[in-house]
């Protein structure tokens, strides 16, 4: 490093954070470690506290209690400028007079770093970025995507251990969107040793990048794992509504093995150590029931059919329980008001404790 700059260790560790604003705690005792080179996800609603979460880690907001550290470095006390992060926000904040290189090379004269190696350290991000041919234009003659493009380089310019985004792609199409979340992918390879805070409510995102997703509801850390482990085994309500999309079926754990009642009917799913006549939660994900008979067949009538392309999306009310369907898309579309009969298999089902968290209903029907 050379001039003002100094070395920034990669990894974030929160303990035992909390941040409140008029006696309203917006985070509360946070615990969460992001290990060197890690993609984490903040995954939650609005007013969860992830952003908040992230604003600590930039220094732009002071916990009232709990540490924050870089590396090992305590930073709670220091000043933004002083913490050598890179971040990105929702909306690009880049300087309107200024051309792309200039917004680029802001950072690095910030920290005082030797005028000859500026221009190879602008060059070298924005090529990291696809926006080298871009340099000498300014931010209005830019799209949305290649504006963000800028800001991610110049956030890059600095050559942080940590970067931080916020939001970064809420405010691009949906064409746009999928493009710019294949560039961070292919960043997040070329930048192996840059560990990455991620904040976002789009769950696609969240699958899509990160190596952990932090599940944060109500100013708390709900959950957190692999997207592949969040997804596929959640470990409370709230987890299997927001990752992703399920249908979460109240049942009592019947007295045979690994058998559960919804609505009258014998499930047979693995019940583990759960006791008999608990009652629980039927986590299923929408693209693993099927149509027809087949194992735990369960009999309603459509209430709603929505094309989706690929797939029609078949709701169905069985004995007032509304059951989500994903299937391939069908030739003929279902009338309202048909019978039809739904299964899935005992391995695809997870079975949650019954009200393991509070504010499930915090996922979409997307």
């Amino acid at each position: 490093m050379t001039g003002g700059e100094r070395s920034v260790r990669s990894g974030i560790r929160f303990d035992q954070v909390s941040v409140a604003y008029g006696g309203n705690t917006v985070l509360d005792r946070l615990d969460l470690t992001v290990e060197p080179g890690e993609v984490m996800a903040l995954l939650g609603p609005s007013g969860s506290g992830k952003t908040t979460a992230l604003r600590a880690v930039a220094g732009f907001v002071q916990p009232a209690s709990g540490r924050v550290y870089l590396g090992d470095r305590d930073v709670t006390g220091l000043p933004p400028h002083k913490r050598g992060i890179g971040m990105v926000v929702q909306q690009y904040a880049l300087f309107p007079h200024m051309r792309v290189q200039d917004n680029v090379a802001f950072g690095l004269k910030a920290r005082k770093v030797a005028k000859d190696g500026i221009p190879e350290r602008v060059a070298e991000a924005l090529d990291m970025v696809g926006m080298a041919a871009y340099a000498k234009r300014y931010p209005r003659e830019l799209s949305g995507g290649q504006q963000q493009r800028v800001a991610i380089a110049r956030a890059l310019a600095i050559r942080p251990g940590v970067l931080l985004l916020d939001e970064p792609l809420s405010a691009l199409d949906a064409q746009l969107r999928s493009g710019m979340l294949a560039e961070l992918a292919r960043l997040h390879r070329e930048l192996p040793d840059v560990s990455i805070l991620y904040v976002t409510h789009d769950q696609v995102e969240a699958l899509t990048l990160a190596d952990r997703i932090a599940v944060m509801d109500k100013a708390r850390l709900q959950d957190c794992g692999t997207p592949q482990d969040l997804y596929r085994r959640p470990r409370t309500e709230f987890t299997a509504s927001f990752v992703g999309n399920a249908n979460l079926l109240p049942v009592t754990v019947a007295d045979g093995a690994d058998t559960v009642d919804f609505a009258g009917r014998a499930l047979g799913v693995p019940t583990g150590e759960a006791s008999r006549g608990a009652t629980a939660t039927l986590c299923v994900r929408p693209h693993l029931v099927g149509l027809g008979d087949g194992p735990n067949a369960l009999n309603g009538t459509i209430t709603e059919v929505q094309w989706r392309g690929s797939t029609h999306r078949l709701y169905v009310d069985i004995d007032g329980h509304r059951v989500k369907a994903d299937v391939k898309e069908l030739r003929e579309t279902p009338v309202l008001g048909d019978r039809v009969t739904l299964h899935f298999a005992a391995e695809d089902a997870v079975l949650l404790p019954a009200g393991a968290a509070e504010g499930a209903g915090g996922g979409t029907d997307g």
